[in-house]
């Protein structure tokens, strides 16, 4: 990679480590999930402020940027904004949150609670960008991107670094992939020292198709996913990360991502939403292969959901 981003997210673990927690690991055998010897290292970062890892870049851009009076705003499919409210709420400064229609109802419960100024409209993640920036230029509030800021990237590689001290020993590292904010954050800090996997929905294959044309292209917006891991495409700034560290992107259906949710609660009673648990759904389906003995790790990257029966 052509810029060294360790440096910069140590730097801001030391800025946001407390206002942020630690979130914890589990290990499962892999006996429990039918992978015969391969270790699984769960880290449950829907055990974080705001339900998802999202809250480390939002107190990343608060910490690391001047806020003016006017405030911050922020566009999101759900989960950017209830970190950013939250984290506004946190250092006493005006949000504005633009969120689409599909954004969950949990979500959108979420960021009315935390006291933001709350607009819904569009149909689409794309459409409530436009909308914010539309009122940067109007307001000029501090626009705090869901996925393609720099001191979003870093805050969300604090993850990595954190995971790193937690669980040393892995070799493959699995990440749902949306905007690829968190896979970017995380590929900065490991590079090529783990085997990187982005997993994807099948109906929004954004990855795929930025990794296809060489550069970041429109992508279907759909999934039960949408509210999370939809942008329509890759971020401009983390795809030269994502190109150069990630190994591997594989595709996961919806009903493979029900299965995972399903699986998690009845393994840990962990109740992850579709976008924090389609990682999960890469191993459970078999689409990344594994070796006995390997250590594999998964991010279980957010948990703002109503949904407790799955489906059954």
């Amino acid at each position: 990679m052509s810029v060294d981003r360790r440096p910069g997210i140590i730097a801001t673990h030391e800025a946001i480590r407390g206002q942020v927690r630690r979130t914890p690991v589990v290990q499962v055998a892999g006996e429990e999930l039918g992978l015969g010897g391969v270790g699984v290292t769960l880290k449950l970062e829907l055990f974080q402020h705001s339900g998802s890892f999202k809250v480390r870049g939002a107190f990343a851009n608060l910490a690391l940027r001047r806020v003016p009076p006017a405030g911050v705003v922020a566009a999101s499919g759900g989960n950017h904004g209830v970190a950013v409210a939250f984290a506004s709420r946190h250092h006493g400064v005006p949000a504005k949150i633009f969120v689409p229609t599909i954004s969950s109802p949990a979500k959108i419960d979420r960021i009315r609670g935390y006291g933001a100024d709350l607009v819904v409209g569009g149909d689409s993640y794309a459409e409530a960008l436009a909308a914010s920036e539309a009122w940067v230029q109007e307001s000029a509030a501090l626009p705090i991107h869901a996925f393609d800021q720099e001191e979003t990237l870093l805050g969300q590689g604090t993850l990595a670094l954190e995971l790193e001290a937690q669980a040393p020993e892995l070799e493959t590292l699995l990440v749902g992939v949306g905007g690829g904010g968190l896979l970017g954050g995380i590929g900065s800090w490991y590079g090529r020292r783990v085997r990187l996997v982005g997993v994807e929905p099948e109906d929004a294959p954004t990855l795929t198709r930025a990794l296809e044309a060489g550069r970041p292209v429109d992508a279907p917006v759909g999934s039960i996913a949408a509210d999370s891991l939809a942008p329509r495409r890759i971020g401009e700034r983390v795809f030269p990360v994502l190109r150069d560290t990630v190994a591997e992107v594989v595709l996961v259906t919806d009903e493979e991502i029900r299965a995972a949710q399903r699986r998690l609660w009845d393994l840990l009673r962990v109740v992850a939403e579709p976008g924090g648990a389609a990682a999960f759904a890469a191993l459970l389906s078999g689409k990344v292969r594994t070796r006995a003995g390997e250590r594999v790790g998964i991010v279980v990257s957010g948990g703002n959901t109503t949904a407790v029966d799955f489906g059954r």
